[in-house]
């Protein structure tokens, strides 16, 4: 299918739109972690790390099980359907969070004991709510991944769309750790925060949420010529056949467990070092007070590491020139040798820096997995999307080795690991083999 002219740069731009959102979402659950762990988790003892960082690992419980979904449902209603219905699962989730503050808000008491931890019903709501949202961006990026991909837009490759695309996506990711401190908690520093804080910004969003779901149905987002299988379509390989597909899926699993691990946690590990009497400063300050309200240095750790992903895919998108398997080696190699740094030195704005260096990891690795499956792409996108859910597995592990440590310190160490095994998919795993090209 050809398509017409008008319509070259209009779906390029909402499928983006709506890949900003599931950025801007992502970051917002990551950042309510710390928020959560003085409110709802103040009494949870030996186990609040791990029982914090669940947050992370509920949401991307979401992709492990409802990735494979997305590409069924791409399959059998096409791109812009499965959209509406990944919005769809947005609301279903900022609803659930918007009932666990209610329910933390109106009954404080209504609690269970376990392991000796005091945890809140509402709590667990909350866990609800951020799976559904981790289904609902697992949804999506099966649509936005090989659409982008696929897109036919004249004078760019495969990779470049890709780091546009994720580089608008950085921008949400990017600005959602100041939207937690400046409009959920109104500046407030975190120790002051109450949970009821949150009721207003959540009935905010679901409405947002809501209208962009309403602009969707009304647009036209053409389908891509074979990037799915269409109805009655039978394929006749295993997408596990294609080895460096397989391995991408690996790699991926990694990348993202790292990734998010570090988004996540890097401001549990700046609390820890303030209590220990070396708090993280920027240009020589430990608090950043403007106007009478706290932005937090906390926020600013994440909002620059997310920032250095805006600032990297922006880069790679220019750099038509270098393959992706070069950018892969190049960067991994860098980011293994700033996890070493970081931990030996104590110094986390090493950590702040891999930021840059993951910007165009995913791109990258995408990229190269898909090549070459054709009408297998959709199917090998909701298979690639499941391994997102390394954002839980090492999220939680960070945090549970945190508890058994009793520091983040030498929990880094999970970066090293990922971070030169990423690697060896570059310079090895990448390879397509002669009978996996179709």
């Amino acid at each position: 299918m050809k398509l017409k002219s008008e319509y070259r740069i209009l779906p390029y731009i909402v499928v983006t739109f709506i890949y900003f959102i599931v950025g801007f979402l992502t970051t917002v659950n990551e950042q309510l972690q710390a928020p959560l762990k003085f409110t709802f988790l103040s009494e949870a003892g030996a186990y609040k790390n791990t029982l914090t960082t669940l947050i992370s690992f509920f949401f991307f419980l979401g992709y492990l099980i409802n990735g494979t979904l997305g590409s069924k449902w791409v399959n059998t209603f096409g791109y812009k359907k499965t959209i509406i219905r990944g919005i769809f699962f947005i609301i279903a989730g900022l609803l659930m969070y918007l009932c666990a503050v209610e329910i933390g808000y109106r009954f404080p008491d209504f609690h269970f004991a376990a392991g000796g931890a005091v945890i809140p019903y509402g709590y667990i709501v909350f866990l609800l709510g951020s799976y559904l949202m981790g289904t609902s961006a697992a949804i999506i990026q099966v649509v936005v991944n090989p659409y982008v991909a696929s897109y036919d837009l004249p004078g760019t490759q495969p990779v470049q769309r890709l780091s546009i695309t994720t580089g608008i996506n950085s921008i949400g990711t990017t600005s959602a750790p100041f939207f937690v401190t400046l409009v959920m908690f109104r500046g407030i520093s975190i120790d002051n925060i109450e949970i009821k804080q949150l009721i207003t910004p959540l009935v905010l969003l679901i409405l947002c949420i809501a209208a962009v779901a309403v602009l969707v149905r009304k647009l036209d987002i053409p389908d891509i010529a074979h990037t799915r299988a269409t109805v009655g379509e039978k394929l006749e390989k295993s997408i596990w056949s294609f080895r460096h597909f397989a391995l991408g899926v690996i790699a991926i699993f990694f990348y993202v467990g790292t990734e998010v691990a570090i988004g996540a946690n890097i401001n549990l590990y700046a609390f820890e070092l303030e209590e220990l009497g070396n708090p993280v400063s920027f240009f020589g300050k430990t608090d950043i007070i403007i106007g009478g309200m706290d932005l937090g240095i906390h926020a600013l750790l994440s909002t620059l590491y997310w920032g250095g992903f805006l600032v990297g895919r922006v880069i790679s998108s220019f750099l038509s020139r270098v393959s992706a398997r070069q950018q892969l080696i190049t960067t991994t190699i860098i980011a293994a040798v700033f996890a070493v740094i970081a931990m030996v030195f104590q110094n986390i704005w090493f950590l702040v820096a891999i930021g840059l260096l993951h910007s165009s990891m995913w791109s990258c690795i995408y990229s190269l997995s898909i090549k070459g499956l054709k009408q297998y792409t959709s199917k090998a996108s909701g298979v690639f999307i499941s391994a997102v859910f390394g954002g839980a597995v090492f999220t939680l592990l960070q945090g549970a080795l945190a508890d058994l440590f009793g520091s983040w310190r030498w929990t880094w160490c999970l970066t090293l690991v990922c971070e030169l095994l990423i690697l060896l998919y570059a310079l090895i795993g990448s390879q397509p083999r002669e009978k996996d090209m179709i």
